[in-house]
């Protein structure tokens, strides 16, 4: 008997006994070693051939009933960061910020059902008029799928793992991410209310930063969250997140990031921190921090003076009467600190430098002072003269 006949007999048992696989594993995992076990005992009499290993049977079948089919054991190993597909036989794995090219061999129909079975405790949908999804997945992993006849052939598949190998700074320094000095810094500008940009470019490690940046805020303090899928799990004590949400079948009913910025002021807020900047979005946060809100939010950008340069453009997004004369002095008044990550060829994530704004803006020039930058793979604290009029 092969394993889509076992398959199916598990998918009848689990209907039978009326369990839910989207929120009962453990009976589907019963479900699955009930039917292993009567196939073994068929096995005795020659009827069927006996299974190599029924305990790694079990767990294919509860993959393939419960979880994400082939794609489970990569979910399930904290040493996978990220998963794409490209085509149905070219599924490509992440592992210490290294690209692998897996065995797994999958069918274009296989793919459709996997889609439809991550998507379907999201809330979120994937058709012709919405042909671009995120959404987070049950296990807090982060699935972004393009409809095929927007990705060429296949439907293009990413599923990025938030792997939380830091909760806090110190984790940080025990990772080599950020050194004593930089984060006892951090982790006092955090306390007094300093506002923070974290830059950086895609799996970084902002928002693994952001997280460990957060667990710094007071307990007493509330804090309000915006993103576009869930991903922040600071754990914060007094902590509301939100995500945005994508119109409905006809067309109405979307929630923007936007939206959730000027929600969050009317919520009490001691702090907020946007999951990611970009576009108009930019404008609101600016203002709220201007008005005195302590908040965090994250950007991609190439480095610190980048970050900077992008949060001065982005609010321009908002509307032809918004001007970089209103807007260079209002970042330059705005944001304090600008900390930037990077992940190096070896996959390795560090904070490469921690810039200073001193409020100060000459033109659309906005003046920095470098705090910390990382030289021979030391975070090292001050630059000469000759070194601060270097830009990376």
């Amino acid at each position: 008997m092969d394993a889509t006949a076992l398959s199916q007999q598990v998918r009848q048992l689990v209907r039978d006994r009326r369990i839910d696989p989207r929120t009962d594993g453990e009976s589907v995992r019963r479900a699955a070693a009930d039917v292993v076990a009567q196939h073994e005992a068929r096995s005795l009499t020659g009827a069927v051939p006996s299974l190599d290993d029924p305990e790694v049977v079990v767990g294919q079948l509860v993959a393939d009933v419960a979880g994400f089919g082939p794609l489970q054991r990569f979910l399930d190993d904290p040493a996978v960061e990220e998963i794409w597909i490209n085509e149905p036989d070219r599924v490509f794995v992440a592992r210490d910020g290294q690209h692998e090219l897996t065995p797994v061999m999958l069918t274009a129909d296989q793919v459709r059902e996997l889609v439809e079975r991550m998507l379907s405790s999201t809330g979120r949908r994937l058709d012709l008029s919405q042909p671009f999804v995120d959404a987070m997945l049950p296990g807090g992993h982060r699935l972004h799928v393009v409809l095929a006849g927007i990705s060429r052939g296949f439907s293009a598949v990413n599923i990025r793992k938030f792997v939380a190998k830091a909760k806090s700074l110190d984790d940080l320094v025990q990772l080599g991410t950020l050194d004593e000095h930089a984060a006892a810094y951090l982790a006092e500008a955090v306390a007094a209310g300093r506002n923070i940009v974290v830059s950086g470019g895609t799996q970084a490690g902002k928002t693994t930063l952001v997280n460990c940046l957060a667990s710094a805020i007071p307990g007493t303090q509330r804090l309000i969250t915006v993103e576009e899928v869930f991903e922040l799990q600071c754990g914060h004590p007094d902590w509301v997140a939100m995500q945005t949400r994508q119109a409905g079948l006809e067309g109405t009913g979307s929630i923007t990031l936007r939206m959730l910025v000027k929600e969050a002021l009317r919520m009490r807020p001691d702090r907020i921190v946007v999951g990611e900047v970009r576009a108009e979005e930019a404008l609101d946060l600016l203002l709220a921090l201007n008005s005195g809100l302590p908040g965090m939010a994250t950007i991609h950008a190439n480095s610190a003076t980048q970050a900077l340069t992008k949060l001065c453009t982005l609010p321009l997004l908002a509307g032809e009467n918004i001007s970089p004369r209103f807007v260079v002095p209002t970042v330059a008044s705005s944001v304090d600190l600008v900390v930037h990550t990077a992940i190096g060829q070896d996959g390795r994530r560090a904070v490469q430098e921690i810039v200073r704004v001193t409020g100060r803006a000459e033109g659309d020039v906005i003046e920095t002072e470098p705090l910390f930058a990382r030289r021979d793979g030391v975070l090292q604290r001050g630059l000469s003269r000759q070194e601060r009029s270097w830009e990376p």
